[in-house]
């Protein structure tokens, strides 16, 4: 999973001489970690910590396929060497310098049609989180980005990624730059939680804050099977999300572009853009580029 998809956040940093050489990333406590989120009757079942990887999305989306992974399987990396975003873009990031995971999920009773929300609810989960344990107010940018705010301006510290893992399963990934500092962004729009002022920047706490929302929120949405509007989702991912009442510019498939004002989050988890020409235009996949603060003139 990518925080930064456009390019590689921070470049690549190879370990120094001592393999913690650098004292403000330490290692994640992996004993400590399933500790304190895997437990009888919740959804994590297994968390694991490697060292080195390419993309936590594809071991596990590898690994489900061979049918051996339950529901509720973690894959964190300190490192990625070929981290993939949304449209295969690739990236690397300094090691230890944020949190890197995948989480494995089965929404057996929810509709498959419905399964697009998971990345927005992905979303809602990781913003929670990390507003509670880090003390920093994210934004999130439809569909897959968690914004910071850094000094005056809105930067992107993260983004999420979902794979489908054979007939039942879905593998998301999270990206999300927790230490990078100002002389590794790769570009001027990058930004971390450290530089967002976070108030914490261990990741352990940091991931347990992020784990915990997604199983309540991921719980919720599927009691309800996967009903954005009883399970409160759909709501509260308006309710945070950056890009409601902003012109923006879609770029689609098929080098389509279509440019307006985005009014709502429909029911499917698309983004509604309204045109100059009077048209209310759903969008369910492209990249989307903020033209104009919120409450801007068009």
């Amino acid at each position: 999973m990518t925080p930064h998809a456009e390019g590689t956040p921070g470049g690549h940093s190879e370990p120094g001489p001592g393999r913690w050489s650098d004292l403000d990333r330490p290692p994640l406590n992996a004993v400590g970690l399933r500790r304190g989120l895997v437990r009888a009757g919740g959804l994590w079942t297994r968390v694991d910590v490697v060292q080195r990887t390419g993309s936590t999305n594809s071991d596990l989306v590898a690994r489900a396929a061979e049918g051996a992974l339950k529901e509720g399987a973690v894959l964190v990396a300190e490192e990625q060497t070929a981290a993939r975003g949304r449209l295969d873009r690739r990236w690397t990031a300094p090691a230890r310098s944020g949190l890197f995971f995948s989480v494995l999920l089965r929404p057996v009773e929810v509709p498959v049609a419905r399964w697009g929300w998971l990345p927005l609810l992905t979303g809602v989960a990781v913003a929670t989180g990390l507003s509670r344990a880090a003390g920093v107010d994210t934004a999130l940018k439809w569909p897959n980005d968690l914004l910071v705010t850094v000094g005056k301006e809105e930067r992107k510290a993260g983004g999420i990624l979902a794979e489908r893992a054979g007939d039942d399963g879905v593998v998301i990934g999270v990206g999300i730059n927790v230490s990078l500092r100002g002389d590794e962004l790769p570009v001027p729009t990058a930004g971390s939680l450290a530089l967002a002022g976070a108030v914490s920047t261990d990741r352990d706490p940091l991931l347990r804050g992020v784990l915990r929302s997604l199983e309540d929120w991921y719980g919720r949405w599927r009691a309800v099977g996967g009903d954005p509007g009883e399970s409160g989702l759909q709501e509260t991912y308006a309710a945070g999300c950056a890009t409601l009442g902003r012109v923006v510019r879609a770029e689609l498939p098929g080098d389509r572009e279509l440019v307006g004002e985005a009014v709502a989050v429909d029911g499917d988890g698309r983004l509604v853009l309204a045109t100059e020409e009077g048209v209310q235009e759903p969008v369910g996949a492209g990249d989307i580029v903020h033209l104009r603060p919120a409450g801007g003139a068009r």
